[in-house]
């Protein structure tokens, strides 16, 4: 959420050309090739001109983007290994190209909805306490009240992107997921869609011939979920003992009770892979609607906040005005 929509539309045109070249025909070699000459970003251009030497020596794909540090998540590493191998890399090309485009398009909804309340804050901020400052002339006091409000509010977003970074410590994008968590709209949008990346992750990892035990850690990483990630890990014991994901996640906090359900069908039928793919596809969805919601109820939320402190500080101007001028006749 914190990506800007331009980053987020050139991954999405990154692995849509990538699906295109290799569904054509093209070797995947020559379509990074082809990328490392003409792709529009110089950041994405250097970063395959260095996988391709890693892919010359030797090295797979996904290991050759994994070297490059910090340019791609590991939910998309995780995928493209996958996709390796079972030989679907155009098919996981093109599901990374949708998921990061409709990222884009939730990212430029919610800008668009909130530059209009950013714009009466910083607005406000700076012509209400004006009227303290042409009475006292106090330029400090005046710095204080509209640039200090100013200061902390991009303290604050700094905060959130910094922890939100995907090579920030496990423990810190714990913290800003837990306090993420109890935002409503987003919390539940964001935990809706580290759900649909995890059953993406576990169908591509199944069909790369991952057995089950060995997916779900992997899986997990790759969501992008500390809380996930620790949950799925505080199974291994569980499965130690003989106990099947179904069985264990039955008793998880953790795990949405419709997933475990469906989950243990396609386990008992099986055909997880195909659950797994309805399990991506709903939840991703859901958290698509649900974050799109927050795309317009919280910018509303925020213009009534700042109208109601527009109107406050109007009415004490002319209350405190008004008070003056009785005094004044009283006086008299």
């Amino acid at each position: 959420m914190l990506f800007l929509p331009g980053q987020l539309a050139s991954r999405a045109d990154f692995y849509h050309q990538l699906g295109q070249m290799t569904s054509a025909g093209l070797s995947l070699t020559n379509s990074l090739q082809t990328l490392a000459r003409t792709y529009r970003s110089a950041s994405f251009r250097s970063q395959l001109n260095h996988a391709l030497l890693d892919i010359e020596a030797g090295a797979t794909v996904s290991e050759s983007f994994r070297r490059r540090e910090g340019w791609l998540p590991e939910f998309d590493i995780a995928l493209l290994h996958a996709g390796e191998r079972s030989g679907r890399l155009d098919a996981t090309f093109t599901t990374l190209a949708t998921y990061y485009g409709d990222r884009a398009a939730m990212a430029r909804k919610l800008l668009s909805a909130v530059a209009y309340p950013l714009l009466l804050i910083h607005l406000a901020l700076f012509i209400l306490p004006f009227a303290d400052f042409f009475k006292t002339g106090n330029a400090v006091a005046y710095l204080s009240k509209s640039v200090g409000p100013l200061l902390v509010i991009y303290a604050l977003i700094g905060l959130g992107i910094f922890l939100s970074q995907s090579n920030r410590s496990f423990a810190w994008r714990g913290v800003f997921e837990t306090l993420t968590g109890f935002i409503p709209l987003v919390g539940s949008g964001r935990r809706s869609l580290a759900i649909g990346r995890l059953a993406g992750a576990m169908e591509a990892l199944i069909n790369a011939g991952e057995t089950i035990h060995e997916a779900w850690p992997l899986a997990a990483a790759a969501c992008g979920s500390p809380t996930l990630q620790h949950e799925v890990a505080r199974w291994r014991s569980q499965f130690a003992l003989g106990r099947t994901p179904a069985e264990v996640m039955r008793d998880s906090p953790v795990i949405p009770e419709m997933f475990a359900n469906l989950y243990s069908s396609g386990e008992v039928s099986g055909q997880l892979d195909h659950t797994l793919r309805r399990l991506r596809d709903y939840f991703n969805d859901e958290g698509s609607r649900t974050l799109h919601t927050a795309a317009r109820v919280w910018p509303g939320v925020l213009y009534g906040l700042v109208a109601l402190y527009i109107a406050y500080q109007v009415i004490s101007f002319y209350s405190g005005y008004f008070n003056q001028v009785n005094q004044a006749i009283g006086g008299n």
